[in-house]
């Protein structure tokens, strides 16, 4: 019998590693979880709709190292400076050019406990996040994390606060609900009031219009008048 006939060869099979697209868990626990999501994804994606290389997500998995998909956050909301706007069924980061979200928020719900919470500032700290935001609406409370030299630190501040990457302004109101500012200063507005709005804009300036026509109107009948009367109206 030949030497190599005592040893078995292991068959060599190769297997791609599946990142999935979905964690499971739903996006948020309640309404006003939601609402506050859904504020910061869309006046965010409005705010960079004119640069081509930001990236604006709510509740998209990001994995931030290869082959180890079970090492994996799906922030509320990030921005990623510097990729290019896209669909994702995840944020894989060796596929952006290793550039990890910079800023993320965590709206918080009243299932979310204090050790999750802490796993998840762990998580941001060690891949890369340069500002993290914690808003718990039940509370009223905002709690800011900036990276220094040694890592995420927590941020003391009066009033509000002004994101050193984005530039836009957070407050809290008297009632606790979080406000949001664009760094021209106007309000981040929720979907349904924007279209309020436009739909205002709109029929005011179909009011317009028409008050231009009929003022126009006007005009055409006094003309026509003044030379049934023999007077020249652009002589006047």
């Amino acid at each position: 019998m030949s030497n190599l006939a005592k040893y078995v060869f292991p068959t060599v099979i190769d297997e791609a590693i599946i990142y999935p697209d979905s964690d499971g868990k739903p996006m948020s626990d309640n309404t006003k979880q939601y609402q506050y999501i859904i504020l910061l994804q869309v006046n965010l994606d409005d705010m960079f709709a004119e640069n081509p290389d930001v990236f604006v997500a709510a509740d998209l998995l990001w994995y931030p190292l290869k082959g180890r998909p079970s090492i994996r956050a799906a922030p509320d909301t990030m921005v990623i400076l510097g990729r290019p706007k896209g669909h994702r069924g995840s944020y894989k980061q060796w596929e952006e050019n290793d550039i990890a979200p910079q800023v993320a928020f965590e709206i918080l719900s009243p299932g979310n406990t204090w050790q999750e919470m802490s796993e998840k500032r762990r998580f941001y700290e060690r891949y890369g996040v340069q500002e993290y935001y914690e808003y718990d609406p039940d509370k009223g409370t905002l709690e800011v994390w900036m990276r220094d030299e040694e890592g995420l630190r927590p941020i003391s501040f009066v009033g509000g606060w002004q994101s050193p990457l984005l530039e836009i302004t957070m407050r809290l109101e008297p009632d606790g609900a979080l406000s949001v500012f664009y760094p021209d200063g106007s309000r981040f507005l929720p979907p349904v009031e924007s279209r309020r709005l436009a739909r205002e804009a709109m029929a005011e300036a179909e009011q317009e219009r028409e008050r231009a026509e009929q003022a126009e109107q006007e005009k055409v009948r006094l003309a026509a008048k003044l030379r049934e009367l023999g007077i020249d109206p652009t002589s006047l």
